[in-house]
């Protein structure tokens, strides 16, 4: 029987290949949610791979016997019911290290562009460049160098490791925060071979956030805040908050706030509270720099994430 893998939010090239070199069918087919029972049934998928746009709940999962695999190309799995999938003899499989270094770049993207005010000067200059330049000029001049400052990093698993590796080749002092990480060595691998080990310890988030310049959240999807206003109040004046996470692991309003009083330098946000629809008050903010949830959007990330999905796939289903 030809076994077919549905990739309903698209897969790269390399896992393709992969999977295809193996003798499966692959499918790029763009399914809608609603529909996506009755192609899986009609065209007997066995494999399901997601990101973050399509989600595998219960009622999928009873519906379509044929699914052997349901997969997340990324990290965060609150996309799909994993324990109900279990229990009813499905794999689920994810690719935990693949995005990392994506998403560490991304977060110092946003620090670089933060402490020299790029965001506000690439929403400023093409307006008032040509009239106003000295002005510009003079509103940006108060920029602060990354080399010296603290950063703390909650949630140290690997992508707030991968955070830790370009922020101390930056200069930076390192702190972290982890309910399950006491203490871990963070090894910097350099082009020609050389190493560094470092040993990074952990301490509670409410010391932390009294000596981080800079604070970077890298944990899972909570269903409280981890940082709200009580947090903020405590953290140094003209601190910075960077969440490339998920949404919701920090109260937008109580940001805002911050940012309009001037207790907070700047924000920069990858994910936001009310996915795909953020809050205008958010967007529209002049001390945030924004992107659009692209943390593990490079191309090196998206081949990784293919690769490792193939050979899993071809482990599990041989």
């Amino acid at each position: 029987m030809n076994m077919k893998v549905l990739a309903n939010d698209g897969v790269s090239q390399t896992g393709i290949d992969a999977l295809e070199k193996a003798g499966y069918e692959v499918i790029t087919t763009k399914v809608a949610q609603e529909q996506l029972e009755n192609f899986i049934n009609e065209n007997q998928i066995s494999v399901l791979l997601v990101r973050s746009a399509t989600t595998a709940r219960k009622a999928l999962i009873d519906a379509c016997p044929s699914l052997k695999i349901i997969g997340r190309g990324g990290v965060g799995m609150d996309n799909i019911d994993v324990e109900y999938a279990r229990e009813k003899g499905l794999t689920v499989i994810n690719t935990p290290a693949a995005s990392s270094s994506s998403v560490a770049e991304l977060v110092f993207a946003h620090l670089f562009g933060g402490v020299r005010y790029l965001y506000d000067a690439n929403r400023n200059m093409p307006l008032d460049g040509d009239s106003k330049f000295k002005d510009l000029k003079k509103n940006y001049a108060k920029g602060s160098e990354l080399r010296g400052k603290t950063i703390g990093i909650i949630g140290f698993g690997r992508i707030g490791r991968e955070v830790a590796k370009i922020a101390l080749g930056c200069g930076m002092k390192v702190i972290a925060s982890d309910s399950f990480v006491g203490e871990a060595d963070i090894t910097l691998d350099f082009y020609d071979g050389q190493k560094v080990t470092l040993k990074i310890k952990t301490e509670p988030v409410a010391e932390l956030i009294q000596h981080s310049d800079f604070i970077t959240l890298h944990v899972p999807a909570q269903k409280q805040y981890v940082i709200g206003k009580a947090e903020i109040a405590k953290m140094k004046d003209g601190a910075a908050i960077i969440n490339a996470a998920r949404g919701g692991v920090i109260d937008e309003v109580a940001l805002i706030e911050a940012l309009d009083s001037g207790k907070l330098s700047f924000a920069a946000l990858d994910t936001f509270e009310e996915e795909p629809t953020p809050a205008v008050k958010v967007l529209m903010n002049e001390r945030v720099s924004l992107s659009p949830h692209i943390g593990a959007a490079t191309l090196e990330a998206q081949d990784r994430i293919g690769t490792e999905l193939a050979t899993q796939i071809i482990e599990v289903l041989g």
